[in-house]
């Protein structure tokens, strides 16, 4: 992450800088070959003639006349400024003309030539193997000829490619060092940044089942690094609450799966080893309570094992009637209390599985029957968005240190550990399991009257 988010950089601001750089060297290089600014060539020719004879009255002179005498002629050339002295043309003298000869004609020619040297913007171009190319004042463009047929005459247009060829350099050094200083930072910050992240790597990597105690540092900063510490601190946390859950709900079913199967052990041996003295049938009748005993357990304890593992069923297809479910199970139950149901008078619709919806309604029935002294109420009612079902029973309640502690794994209160008060601890939290799997909750709350209060809350099939 750290050479990417460095590479990004530099390609995001180099990228600018280059395009930036590319036209620096492009308005150089057009600056350098603008013909006004290049070296000149100059040609200039003055003639001046004169008449050798005075005109006729009222005739202009005609400079193509054959009496006309040339008196002067003079050109100059270069590449400097040419200065040539003037002369009144009246003290010019010429020999054969007498004083009324007059110059009546003097004209003069100028012309100049830039050489424009073709530069390279590579710059490790030699000066001296340009070509260049003269343009003359009319625009008119020579062919390109190498500079080097100009001799001593070319040193400026070579000046010029040397010019070019430092301020190419300058600027692709420039942009290199400007890159490489933006990485340099970009990556000194990236490590600063993640120097927290390498620290939760490391505790992580060091961090085995063996050893959850452990976790993550945790800087004074609020940026992400400390959310992500903190989320990776919950994390472990809920994992060695699982953990902890798995290891005791194990410790748990051992020693659950390990009473029944002591006391059957035991009565057999017993009764093989006086086998005269022992009353077979009472042997076999045990024998049969623990193995149903057995089987219910692991019946429960494979159930849990699924339900910790299956999706919600709210994206279930088949609809549930909860008032038809209430109402069917409240007939066929045979109960040694007075079993009342108030229902409402429209169906109860819930996406999910009957059988587990069953399930539910029967652990929670079950619990009632060993806790209630004479009375036990069903009570279903819906709102705009959930069924809302409630199991009531006249017995001593919950305390409320442990409303939330009955719907763990094995949990027996103190008044409910006997075994002929039946059960091993899971009803209830398989009545959780099956309404947190309906995207339902279940909780325990004491009823105003006494008497413990289950309440079941599944969200409705709209």
């Amino acid at each position: 992450m750290r050479v990417r988010v460095t590479l990004l950089a530099a390609v995001a601001i180099g990228a600018p800088l280059l395009a930036l750089a590319a036209g620096a060297g492009v308005f150089l290089h057009s600056q350098a070959t603008r013909p006004d600014t290049a070296p000149k060539m100059y040609s200039i020719c003055i003639e001046a003639s004169v008449l050798a004879r005075p005109p006729r009255p009222q005739q202009p002179p005609d400079p193509h006349a054959s009496d006309l005498v040339r008196l002067a002629s003079r050109c100059e050339g270069g590449s400097s400024e040419i200065e040539i002295t003037s002369a009144r043309m009246g003290d010019v003298l010429v020999v054969g003309a007498t004083d009324a000869d007059k110059v009546v004609s003097a004209k003069a020619h100028y012309l100049s030539q830039a050489w424009v040297a073709e530069l390279s913007l590579w710059p490790f171009t030699d000066p001296a193997g340009i070509d260049y190319h003269p343009v003359s004042d009319n625009g008119r463009i020579g062919p390109s000829r190498p500079v080097s047929q100009l001799l001593h005459l070319g040193d400026d247009l070579v000046d010029a490619q040397r010019t070019i060829n430092r301020q190419v350099l300058v600027l692709a050094v420039g942009w290199l060092a400007l890159v490489g200083i933006i990485a340099s930072v970009v990556w000194l910050a990236m490590g600063r940044v993640l120097r927290p992240v390498e620290a939760i790597r490391r505790e992580m990597a060091d961090i085995t089942e063996h050893d959850l105690t452990r976790r993550v540092p945790v800087s004074h900063a609020r940026n992400e690094i400390t959310l992500l510490a903190s989320t990776v601190n919950a994390t472990l946390d809920r994992l060695q609450h699982a953990v902890d859950e798995n290891r005791r709900f194990v410790a748990d079913a051992s020693h659950e799966l390990r009473s029944p199967i002591t006391a059957l052990r035991t009565g057999l041996e017993i009764a093989t080893a006086h086998p005269s003295m022992t009353d077979w049938p009472a042997v076999v009748d045990a024998a049969l309570a623990d193995t149903e005993r057995l089987q219910h357990l692991a019946t429960d304890l494979l159930l849990l094992a699924r339900l910790d593992h299956v999706p919600t069923m709210t994206g279930h297809d088949t609809a549930v009637d909860l008032t038809h479910l209430v109402r069917e199970h409240a007939v066929r139950r045979r109960s040694e209390h007075i079993l009342t149901a108030t229902l409402p008078h429209r169906p109860a619709l819930v996406h999910g599985s009957r059988a587990l919806l069953e399930r539910l309604l029967g652990n929670l029935l079950d619990n009632a029957e060993r806790h209630a002294t004479t009375s036990i109420a069903v009570h279903l009612d819906t709102t705009d968005r959930h069924a809302i079902l409630e199991v009531v029973d006249d017995g001593p309640g919950i305390p409320p240190e442990d409303r939330d502690r009955v719907f763990d794994r094995f949990t027996r209160l103190d008044d409910a550990r006997a075994r002929d008060s039946g059960g091993a601890g899971l009803g209830l939290a398989i009545a959780r399991r099956i309404a947190t799997a309906h995207a339902g909750t279940l909780h325990a709350t004491n009823h105003p009257t006494g008497g413990a209060r289950l309440v079941a809350t599944l969200p409705l099939a709209l």
